[in-house]
């Protein structure tokens, strides 16, 4: 069976998107539905949050411009069931190679396909960078399903039609015509404040069938984690995060049948 990929994206950075993409692929193992994580931020967050050294020449750079094949780049966590294609800094100097090829945007779609057709991960999660350029324009192409992390705070709805129209115009094109918007994610709620509930409500009355119903919280745990190289499920299992991220999964199960 083919594996579901999704990708994570919002042109807006520090919204949860890493974290999500994290800890939502390990809630996905932990339910013995195995997950990759593709690190496409050359700042390598994901990496990093996964207990993962930054490797020269050990990202998805080689395969985008023709050198390997992805599958030689996947490194096993921890974690059993999930899996890491990782990032490094050369990634950075991608989209201008990308940007000279004929095929500049399913470049990512036709190098990750060997890892789509295998059936070695039920999901596949890919964590952009924190804008609309290349590479995520190349994950919007490669995806079943855009997922957007909404930061429960205000001014969250700006930008959000801004990268729904990006699914339009990838249909129109030609490009994905199967990409569809598979859910809202509201992360850093924050139950002591009214406008975290406002937000929510508001993204609820606009887009209430997309938005999941798990909500995650903002959390010290949930911050600290990366920096010790760990899941919230191997820092703190037992925190508000974990408890969310595991529902979150839950729904991602159920919704896409994974």
């Amino acid at each position: 069976m083919a594996s579901t990929v999704f990708t994570i994206a919002n042109q807006k950075g520090g919204v949860g998107k890493t974290t999500t993409a994290v800890n939502l692929a390990a809630a996905l193992a932990r339910r013995k539905t195995s997950a990759l994580v593709v690190d496409l931020d050359p700042q390598a967050n994901a990496t990093s949050a996964l207990g993962i050294d930054k490797r020269e020449g050990g990202s998805i750079y080689g395969p985008l411009t023709g050198d390997g094949a992805a599958a030689e780049r996947v490194v096993e966590t921890s974690q059993k069931g999930l899996y890491l294609l990782p990032s490094e800094v050369d990634l950075a100097a991608v989209e201008i190679e990308l940007s000279q090829g004929a095929n500049y945007l399913t470049r990512l779609r036709e190098t990750l396909e060997p890892l789509v057709a295998s059936d070695r991960y039920r999901a596949i999660i890919l964590d952009c960078p924190p804008a609309l350029g290349l590479l995520s324009m190349n994950s919007l192409a490669a995806a079943d399903y855009l997922l957007i992390t909404l930061q429960c705070e205000y001014l969250a709805m700006e930008g959000l039609g801004q990268i729904l129209k990006v699914i339009d115009q990838l249909h129109e094109a030609g490009i994905n015509e199967r990409l569809e918007l598979g859910g809202i994610v509201m992360t850093m709620f924050d139950i002591r404040t009214n406008l975290s509930r406002q937000v929510v409500e508001e993204v609820r009355q606009h887009l209430g069938d997309k938005m999941f119903k798990t909500v995650i919280p903002r959390s010290i745990r949930l911050s600290e984690s990366p920096s010790y190289g760990q899941t919230i499920f191997e820092y703190d299992s037992a925190s508000a995060g974990a408890g969310a991220y595991e529902d979150l999964a839950k729904e991602v199960i159920k919704r896409f049948s994974l």
